[in-house]
Formats: C-alpha cells, sequence, structure tokens
C-alpha cells in the first residue's frame, strides 16, 4: 500500500516535471511503516563526464530534524527554476554534476521521530567505531531501539536508507577527482556550524589543507557570514558516522579528494526566540513561526550556491606545494592548538 505522500515528496515530484529532460530521477530503496511504503529518491543533473567535479546535498538523514530536507528542497527548486532563463548555469552545469538525495529518511520524518522506522539512528549506523571515548548514548549506544542515538544490532547489516545513501555517494562522488557533499541538520548550538570529518576520532582527516582552503576561501568570499566552520571532534565524537565511513573510503581511492561537510544550524536560537517550542519535538529542531522558517531558507540557499561555485572552480583554490603546508599549519594552530599532526 502506498502511502499519502508527504509534502515534500510532492514538491519533489513537481520539481521533476518541471526540470524535464535537465534532471534524472531514480528510487534508491523504500522505507516501510506499517503497511505504507515511502521512496527514497536520488536527483541528478548537470554534467555526465566522469572526471567533471560533483556535488552531493542530502537532507531529511534525521525525521524529527525536517528543516534540513526543506533547505536541500529550497535549493534545488531555486536551481529547477533557473533552468528556464539561466544561461550561466547552463553553462555551469556543464562542468559540474549535481546530485540531491533531500529526503534520506522519509519514514523518519512521517512518524515524527530521529530514527528510521526500525528505531535505527542513520547516521550512528556505519561500520565505524570510535577510537576515543565517547559520551553516553549520544555517542551511538546498542542497547536498544527503544533509546536515541541506536546503532542498530551488533553485526546487523546497515539499514536501507544508509546503504542508499552510501551507495549514492560511492557511484556519483567518489570515483571523481574532485567532489563536495554537504549534509543538511539542525539541533546543535546558537550559531549555525559547518562540520567536517572526523567524528570518530580527534585525529586530523588526511585533506585537512583543502579543508582550510575551502574554509578560507568561505570567509573571504561571504564577509558578512554567520557560521562557525570546524572538525566535529571538537565538540564530541560518535560511533558509526557515515561521513566518517565514506571518507576513509575515499582515502583509499589514489587520485580522489572529497570533502564532505555537514550543515549543522543551530535550532536552539529558534527556541530561544520562541521558548514555546521546547513544548514540541517537532519545535526543538525546526524554525516553527513562519518568517524565521522563510529566513533560514533564503540564507543557507546562498551558502549552497557558494559550495557549488567552489566545485566547479577547485583547479583554482586547491593548495599544492608550499601552500599546501601553509594550510596544513593555519589548520593546525586554527582547529588543533597549533599540535603536530
Amino acid at each position: 500500500m502506498i502511502a499519502p505522500p508527504l509534502p515534500e515528496l510532492l514538491e519533489l515530484q513537481a520539481l521533476v516535471e518541471l526540470a524535464g529532460a535537465h534532471m534524472a530521477q531514480r528510487v534508491l530503496c523504500e522505507a516501510v511503516v506499517g503497511d505504507q511504503c515511502f521512496p527514497v529518491h536520488a536527483f541528478t543533473l548537470g554534467s555526465s563526464r566522469p572526471d567533471a567535479p560533483a556535488v552531493g546535498f542530502f537532507g531529511g538523514v534525521h525525521g524529527l530534524e525536517r528543516i534540513g530536507a526543506e533547505v536541500a528542497i529550497a535549493y534545488l527548486r531555486s536551481l529547477v527554476m533557473r533552468l528556464r532563463w539561466d544561461d550561466t548555469l547552463h553553462r555551469q552545469l556543464e562542468t559540474v554534476r549535481l546530485v540531491f538525495m533531500p529526503l534520506v529518511n522519509p519514514g523518519g520524518l512521517w512518524l515524527g521521530t530521529r530514527a528510521n522506522p526500525h528505531g535505527v539512528d542513520l547516521m550512528r549506523n556505519a561500520p565505524v567505531e570510535a577510537t576515543e571515548r565517547v559520551p553516553s548514548l549520544v555517542g551511538g549506544q546498542r542497547i536498544s531501539a527503544a533509546l536515541p542515538w541506536f546503532r542498530g544490532a551488533p553485526g546487523a547489516p546497515m539499514e536501507h536508507e544508509s546503504a542508499a545513501l552510501c551507495r549514492l555517494v560511492e557511484t556519483e562522488l567518489l570515483g571523481r577527482p574532485f567532489s563536495l557533499a554537504v549534509d543538511c541538520h539542525s539541533g546543535f548550538g546558537l550559531t549555525d556550524r559547518i562540520w567536517f570529518p572526523f567524528a570518530h576520532t580527534s585525529r586530523p582527516i588526511a585533506h585537512l589543507p583543502e579543508m582550510h582552503a575551502l574554509c578560507e576561501l568561505h570567509d573571504q568570499t561571504l564577509l558578512h557570514h554567520r557560521y562557525v566552520f570546524e572538525p566535529q571532534s571538537q565538540h564530541y565524537r560518535t560511533h558509526g558516522d557515515l561521513w566518517d565511513y565514506l571518507y576513509l573510503d575515499a582515502c583509499r581511492r589514489p587520485g580522489t579528494v572529497f570533502l564532505p561537510v555537514t550543515l549543522e544550524m543551530g535550532s536552539w536560537l529558534w527556541v530561544k526566540k520562541n521558548p514555546r517550542q521546547l513544548f514540541s519535538r517537532h519545535g526543538m529542531f525546526n524554525p516553527v513561526i513562519l518568517h524565521r522558517r522563510q529566513r533560514v531558507l533564503r540564507r543557507h540557499i546562498g551558502w549552497l550556491d557558494f559550495i557549488t561555485r567552489a566545485a566547479c572552480s577547485h583547479a583554482r583554490w586547491l593548495p599544492t606545494g608550499d601552500e599546501r603546508a601553509r594550510h596544513h599549519a593555519d589548520a593546525m594552530t586554527r582547529w588543533y592548538g597549533g599540535a603536530a599532526p
């Protein structure tokens, strides 16, 4: 039995029809809730060249964080509407591939839960074990699906949704010389943060100079931004992080630069401005008042477009030689207290 469509699924289908031949759609898997079934879609547009840079946009990994899916869909809608008139966009799409998986966990969205319908937190579901101490529960637990942050049973395969995300990244992003991934979340702190791996260890990633170069480009281009760009491990470490798992896979592929980041929207600010949201699970992770939701969608579309442009022009800013060494030293000072690698 097919469930009554989620509003997000209806909007995505409308965008497919508007985009026509410019955008391809496929179903990666299905999420089953009782006797209802929700498709998990991927959408692609742009260059089909295997050596073209690529960007993946993801949202809705946690069903409670509806705003993450909405931000990814809003950017996709912006692109689709521009296809009708924007010659610059068409030229841009000749040089880059864009991949969207804006609603990773439709079952969790339908149920109003962080986890998927099996009670598994998809962002704790990868086969990666933390090498350092993680906080109780929030770092991922295997005690019970009745508790939050459940990783899944020991030895169980990855959930369909997280496995589908990994397959999409592996086929669309990791086989290329350069790719970026953006995963849109909410729920941490008063400030919008851009997190990058690692989550399972405080050790710096191999592409720290490249990540610092992206951060510097970001600071210089978006002068008045309010994002905090930093490694996730500075706040807490976890087991099973999907992006750690995929980044480690990319590191085993010679000639591949893969830079995954997470947009962690600061939902505490929305609660601070409207404390009544504390009495709603939805309100703890999403802007409830209409003008705040509209403001969030406006602000982040510009940032996502910056990420696309950075991927298109990566050859102009990726550091090499002495410049790469300089970025490494600056990154160690900025994020790791100047410690030796």
